[in-house]
């Protein structure tokens, strides 16, 4: 079996200067890709630029704006030469935009979440299917999603709009999967459940939320996840030891998606 290496290959991550996505970026590089990071924050993707140095160009900009995608993809093909591969990170919670359980959930919310985590997902995706096609040789993406695409938690975790979306991820990735394989374009998705990332603090500061994950979670004591848990299926699936994989989906959940979860 081949074992997970990313040497020579360029790979974008949108979202990638903060959480999930900066995680996976110092993964990558340690497994000698080169790496375009994407943010919309300029401080933080400075000191993302800052830490990977030469292995690393930074594109400011909203993801959820196509024009985004197309800068990132083309950044790499002119500052590294091709693109190997995409991994999609950037999206987040809408409850601070309107989301929410479906009788509070506001038409502005509803927009708003879908553009935050399926319309960046779209315009990353197909910049990058059309990269790939123009140089020849396939490619790999990789889609984040979420347990609450396929495993919800009414309790706690009632984000109507998000849920669909991280569904829609499902549904669009396999799509293209089946689509292009003959072009030797993989596509697959991670859907992690909670993990320590600015999203997360809500859930992470309340007590009954925290007490429930233990049980939801039960993998390595009951904790929260931390970005690093993703990592190493990121890097099997942008490498060549899954050059035989693709519109799979892999939760990597401590246990979510097969615990009942305790509630008092």
């Amino acid at each position: 079996m081949t074992q997970p290496s990313l040497a020579g290959k360029v790979i974008v991550v949108m979202g990638g200067t903060t959480g999930l996505g900066l995680s996976a970026a110092r993964a990558f590089v340690s497994a000698g890709a080169r790496v375009v990071l994407n943010g919309r924050s300029p401080d933080s993707a400075a000191a993302a630029g800052a830490e990977l140095g030469g292995a690393a160009a930074v594109v400011v900009g909203d993801a959820s704006l196509s024009a985004t995608a197309d800068a990132a993809i083309a950044c790499a093909v002119t500052t590294f030469g091709r693109l190997d591969g995409l991994y999609h990170v950037a999206g987040g919670s809408g409850r601070r935009l309107g989301d929410g359980p479906l009788h509070e959930l506001t038409d502005d919310g509803w927009r708003a979440t879908v553009d935050l985590n399926l319309s960046s997902l779209v315009f990353s995706n197909r910049a990058a299917v059309r990269q790939f096609l123009a140089q020849g040789g396939g490619g790999a993406i990789l889609n984040m999603g979420s347990v609450l695409g396929s495993s919800p938690s009414p309790r706690f975790f009632s984000t109507h709009a998000y849920a669909a979306t991280k569904s829609a991820v499902i549904g669009f990735t396999r799509s293209i999967a089946s689509y292009y394989a003959s072009a030797n374009i993989r596509a697959n998705v991670l859907a992690p459940a909670l993990v320590e990332t600015p999203m997360s603090k809500r859930a992470a500061g309340d007590p009954a939320i925290v007490s429930f994950v233990r049980t939801k979670q039960p993998l390595d004591g009951g904790r929260i996840g931390r970005p690093g848990d993703c990592d190493g299926a990121a890097v099997y699936f942008l490498s060549d030891a899954a050059a035989f994989v693709t519109g799979q989906v892999l939760a990597v959940d401590g246990g979510w998606s097969v615990s009942e979860g305790q509630i008092p």
